[in-house]
C-alpha cells in the first residue's frame, strides 16, 4: 500500500547544480545590501533618538521621560511623520495596516520617503519595530536595481532574496529568514524540491545575517535565570502562559479593524498621525518609559530583574504595550508589528511569574512571547524561534513545541493583524 502510494505521487525532479550556482552572487550582493540598509537606517533612527530623548530634554532642562516630554514627543512625531506621508513623494507607501513581511515591490520614488517615515518613528518612539518597512525598501531596491543589471534573471527572485536577506539581516541568524521562505513555500505549487527553493533566499538570509554580525554583533538573548531539566509543572506554565498569551493578543487582532477604522475617519494624515502621537503619549504617560520604542532595548531591561517589578507593575506595562502597538499600527504609523509584541509577551511571561513564583522566568518569558507572537504574527516557525532565542536552553525547546500546538489552535482561522485595502481583516 505504502509503495502504491509513493509511485502514484513522484518526488519533484531535482534542479541542477549549474541552474543555483549563478543566484550565488546575486544572492551574497542582495544580503549584503539589506543588511547595511537595516543597520544604516537603525543607526541614524538611533542617532536621532539620542538627540530627542537625552541631549533636547536635558538642554531644556526638562526630564527625559516626564509626562509633559512624552506628550509632546509622540505628538510631534505624529506630526513629522504626517507631514512626510502628505507631502513627500509616494507618500511612503501604502497603508502599513495592509502590509506584512510579504511586502510588495513599491516603485522607487516611495523608497526615500518610507525611509525617512520609519527612521521618524523609530526615533520618535511609537511602538512599532523597522521590519515591515525595511523588507519592503529592501525588496524594491533589489528589484529595481536586479531587473536592470541582470535583466535575465526571474523577476521574481528578487523580492525572494530581498525579504529572506532583510530578515536574516534583522535576526542576524539564517534560521529565521529559512524558516519564513519555507512556511511561505508551503502553500504554494513550486518546481524543484523544497530545498532547491531555499537555496538562494538562504545565501541571500546568510549574507546578511553575517554582514549584521560582523557590524552590529546583536544578541537575542536576554540572559534570564539558568532553565535546567523541565519538569510537569514546567509543562503545565508552558501550556498556559501561551494559551493565554495568545488569547490576549487576539484581542488586539480583534479590535485592529475598529481602531483603523476610527483613525481613517479622520481622513487627513496631518490628522491621523498625530492624533495618533497624541494617543501613544497619554499611553506612555500611564504605562512608563519602558512601553515606548520598538522594545528590544526595553525587553532587555525587564528581563535583566524579573524580581524588579510587581505583577501589578508587569501586567500595567503588558496592557499598554499591547494598547500602543495597536494604536501605533493603526494610525499609519510606517513599522512592523513582531518586536514590540516580543516586549508585550515577555511582560506577560514575567506577570505570571510574579503571580506564581513557581513559574520559571525563562518558561513565562518564551511561553508568553510564543503565545504572543502566534496571535499577532500568525507566522509559527518566526514565533517559535524567537520565544526559543530569547532564552539560550536547548531544554526549553520541547516545552515551546508542545505550547505551540493549544495556542496555535486558538489562533487558526480567525483574522490575523492586517488588513485588506478595504479594511476587512486577513484571514
Amino acid at each position: 500500500m505504502a509503495q502504491d502510494t509513493a509511485q502514484q505521487a513522484p518526488a519533484a525532479p531535482a534542479t541542477p547544480a549549474r541552474a543555483l550556482l549563478p543566484l550565488i552572487l546575486p544572492a551574497l550582493a542582495v544580503g549584503v545590501g539589506a543588511s547595511l540598509i537595516f543597520l544604516g537606517v537603525s543607526a541614524a533612527a538611533e542617532a536621532f533618538q539620542d538627540v530627542l530623548w537625552q541631549n533636547l530634554p536635558d538642554a531644556l532642562g526638562v526630564g527625559r521621560y516626564s509626562v509633559l516630554w512624552m506628550l509632546v514627543m509622540l505628538t510631534a512625531t505624529g506630526v513629522a511623520v504626517g507631514l512626510v506621508v502628505w507631502k513627500v513623494p509616494g507618500h511612503a507607501g501604502p497603508d502599513p495596516a495592509t502590509m506584512g513581511l510579504d511586502a510588495p515591490v513599491l516603485p522607487p520614488v516611495v523608497l526615500p520617503g518610507l525611509v525617512l517615515a520609519t527612521a521618524l518613528m523609530l526615533a520618535g518612539g511609537p511602538s512599532l519595530g523597522p521590519e515591515n518597512p525595511i523588507i519592503a525598501v529592501n525588496v524594491g531596491i533589489a528589484f529595481w536595481l536586479g531587473r536592470r543589471l541582470l535583466p535575465r534573471m526571474p523577476g521574481g527572485l528578487w523580492p525572494a532574496l530581498a525579504e529572506a536577506a532583510t530578515i536574516g539581516a534583522l535576526f542576524g541568524t539564517p534560521v529565521a529568514a529559512a524558516l519564513v521562505v519555507s512556511e511561505a513555500l508551503a502553500g504554494r505549487q513550486i518546481r524543484g524540491t523544497l530545498w532547491d527553493n531555499v537555496f538562494a533566499p538562504l545565501v541571500a538570509a546568510t549574507a546578511g545575517a553575517l554582514t549584521t554580525t560582523l557590524v552590529a554583533h546583536p544578541s537575542f538573548d536576554l540572559h534570564l535565570p539558568a532553565f535546567g531539566r523541565p519538569g510537569w509543572g514546567d509543562l503545565l506554565a508552558a501550556v498556559v502562559i501561551a494559551s493565554a498569551a495568545a488569547l490576549f493578543g487576539m484581542c488586539a487582532v480583534r479590535a485592529f479593524p475598529y481602531v483603523h477604522g476610527a483613525f481613517a475617519r479622520l481622513r487627513h494624515p496631518m490628522l491621523v498621525l498625530p492624533a495618533g502621537g497624541l494617543v501613544l503619549g497619554l499611553l506612555a504617560a500611564v504605562g512608563g518609559h519602558l512601553t515606548l520604542f520598538k522594545g528590544l532595548e526595553e525587553v532587555g531591561e525587564i528581563a535583566a530583574d524579573p524580581e524588579g517589578w510587581s505583577a501589578g507593575e508587569f501586567a500595567t506595562m503588558t496592557v499598554v504595550k499591547l494598547a500602543a502597538l495597536l494604536v501605533a499600527a493603526s494610525c499609519g504609523f510606517r513599522g512592523g508589528r513582531i518586536f514590540p509584541a516580543v516586549f508585550v509577551g515577555a511582560a506577560f511571561g514575567l506577570c505570571a511569574h510574579a503571580l506564581v513564583s513557581g513559574v520559571h522566568p525563562s518558561v513565562g518569558v518564551a511561553a508568553g512571547v510564543l503565545g504572543m507572537l502566534l496571535a499577532i504574527t500568525r507566522q509559527g516557525w518566526v514565533s517559535l524561534f524567537t520565544a526559543a532565542v530569547l532564552v539560550a536552553s536547548p531544554a526549553i525547546l520541547a516545552l515551546l513545541c508542545i505550547a505551540s500546538l493549544p495556542a496555535w489552535l486558538l489562533v487558526t482561522g480567525r483574522p490575523q493583524m492586517q488588513l485588506r485595502d478595504d479594511g476587512t481583516p486577513v484571514r
